[in-house]
């Protein structure tokens, strides 16, 4: 797996799910990364959080790999840095809003003096060894997104990150068509190529349709308006800002990370004329018609401001009459957690407005329309699709193939593809995974833990203590616990019939400890068995006089 005179390409993320980006370029012995993200944990791993990408294969190479390079600041990008860099030891590029958000994260972590981190201008330019790199700026929902333009020996890859078109861009001067049609003309071997919203048939709309939708909606309301957006959106907070300010209403913002964002932007040039805020008691005391609020929350996080607001454990209040506008997308699997809150709101006589009934929010992400604008302009001779769930991919191929675009090509996490010379082909696999941070701990997301706890959380479990005497005999009555176990009403006789099947087992063969043992944790997990239809875990302890 060590690249040749070849142009490589394998993914360790973000291909066949969305969230959770690495990309690996390979050239003449050596690797370079693109992104380091994480994806955020569904209800199959219990107890955690976040899923950070395995990156055993690049580990094993750490001696080849030259430095990894950040398109933007969101965390399906960035996030996995403060818990895998280190280890890999190897420098970060950045540009300046960018490099802000990753340096307040390796100072959370106490990481500053162990990570390298290079701020590159923006649409700056720098090399690692056989690779040029130069930032091309894109609009997204997030200050300084960009594109990376790769130069090789055997081509230039247009590498997009995330990406969309906006001709109202409120922060930022995204590339004009003229300058990538420049970039088209000079020549591109592959194009690799966000797809998270190939299935939108429209194309995602502008920021600056947003604020007029924000104003119009905020304009109407009488009581107090809570907005609820990405913290990373400072596009959006600029928006809201100047929203707050045309309606009359004093701006409160309640979240860390917005406080966070906030701060990193003004540092990097952005945000200059984002108004003044108040404290949360400052904006309780004024009449209700001149306070908007800024909260996080708005995918239903249990921890988030917004969540803590609705069910009335936040010093900010709502009451009867007042709004919430959601002003951001329903990330998928996170309807339940919106559902919840929503329900907490409207039991609250609290009014609200998402995206479905006025237009309050635009995508990050290029619908159909601008995909087949990019292609135009780029003409690449390869669409390698990236960021999104194999249908997505394949989507995305078959529109870049009608398009015009000569070759495309669907790979998944852990396909090594050849680029050049003599490509797109796949010649080979490398290791891929997850791993998911539980507690202070990185472990394999789906290792003897995770495994041990889904079981426990579907079936639960039993403890089983049984005393022997020195011939081995059972001294007493075996002590059982259960937890998860659904015997609520019969769980005096459950735990006698158990214990009487625990001390028959230990009768009926050999004493060795190992044997004993297991026959007692199947004799009563067939005892529950019986009575629930559940197989929880049976935990046995053997004490000898």
């Amino acid at each position: 797996m060590t690249p040749k005179d070849e142009l490589l390409f394998l993914a360790l993320g973000g291909s066949g799910e969305i969230g959770m980006n690495v990309n690996l370029y390979g050239c003449q012995g050596k690797w370079v990364m693109v992104d380091l993200g994480l994806t955020f944990a569904d209800p199959a791993y219990p107890g955690v959080e976040l899923i950070l990408p395995d990156l055993s294969f690049i580990e094993d190479r750490r001696k080849d790999l030259l430095g990894i390079v950040l398109t933007h600041g969101h965390e399906d990008h960035i996030g996995a840095i403060p818990y895998l860099a280190a280890d890999l030891g190897v420098p970060l590029y950045a540009t300046p809003f960018t490099a802000g958000l990753i340096r307040l994260k390796l100072e959370e972590e106490k990481l500053t003096d162990e990570v390298e981190l290079n701020v590159i201008d923006n649409e700056g330019s720098f090399a690692l060894g056989p690779f040029g790199f130069r930032y091309v700026p894109l609009a997204h929902s997030i200050p300084e997104g960009n594109a990376v333009l790769i130069d090789t020996p055997h081509g230039r890859i247009f590498h997009t990150g995330d990406w969309k078109l906006d001709e109202k861009p409120l922060l930022g001067a995204p590339s004009t068509p003229e300058e990538l049609t420049a970039i088209g003309d000079e020549g591109v071997l592959a194009l690799v190529c966000d797809s998270t919203n190939v299935f939108n048939a429209e194309a995602s709309g502008s920021e600056g349709d947003v604020r007029e939708g924000l104003m119009e909606t905020i304009a109407g309301a009488k009581g107090r308006v809570l907005v609820t957006t990405f913290a990373s959106n400072a596009a959006r907070l600029q928006t809201l800002g100047e929203v707050a300010q045309a309606t009359g209403r004093r701006l409160c913002v309640a979240g860390r990370s917005l406080d966070r964002i906030i701060a990193t932007a003004r540092n990097a040039g952005y945000l200059k004329d984002f108004p003044p805020t108040i404290d949360w008691d400052a904006a309780m005391a004024l009449p209700r018609h001149e306070v908007m609020i800024i909260a996080t929350g708005g995918q239903g996080e249990a921890r988030a401001a917004l969540s803590r607001i609705a069910f009335d454990s936040h010093p900010i209040k709502l009451d009867e009459g007042d709004l919430v506008v959601f002003s951001s997308k329903q990330i998928p699997g996170n309807e339940i957690a919106i559902g919840r809150i929503q329900n907490a709101l409207a039991a609250s006589g609290v009014l609200m407005i998402t995206d479905r009934q006025a237009e309050v929010h635009v995508s990050g992400h290029p619908g159909r329309p601008e995909l087949e604008a990019m292609y135009r302009w780029i003409r690449p001779q390869i669409l390698l699709p990236v960021h999104g769930e194999r249908r997505h991919m394949a989507e995305q191929a078959r529109l870049g193939l009608e398009t015009g675009v000569p070759r495309a090509v669907v790979q998944s996490n852990g396909d090594v593809l050849r680029l050049a010379p003599d490509g797109p082909e796949i010649i080979g696999h490398g290791t891929s995974g997850r791993l998911v941070l539980d507690g202070d701990v990185i472990l394999p997301a789906d290792g003897a833990t995770m495994n041990e706890r889904r079981k426990i959380a579907l079936h639960g479990q039993i403890s089983v203590a049984v005393a022997l005497d020195a011939k081995g005999r059972v001294l007493g009555v075996p002590a059982l616990r259960t937890q998860g176990v659904p015997v609520e009403e019969d769980k005096a006789a459950f735990l006698e019939e158990a214990a009487a099947e625990a001390a028959e087992a230990v009768a009926k063969g050999s004493q060795e400890e190992e044997a004993l043992r297991e026959r007692v944790r199947l004799a009563v997990r067939r005892t529950a068995t019986r009575w629930t239809g559940k197989k929880p875990v049976v935990d046995v302890l053997l004490i000898r006089a």
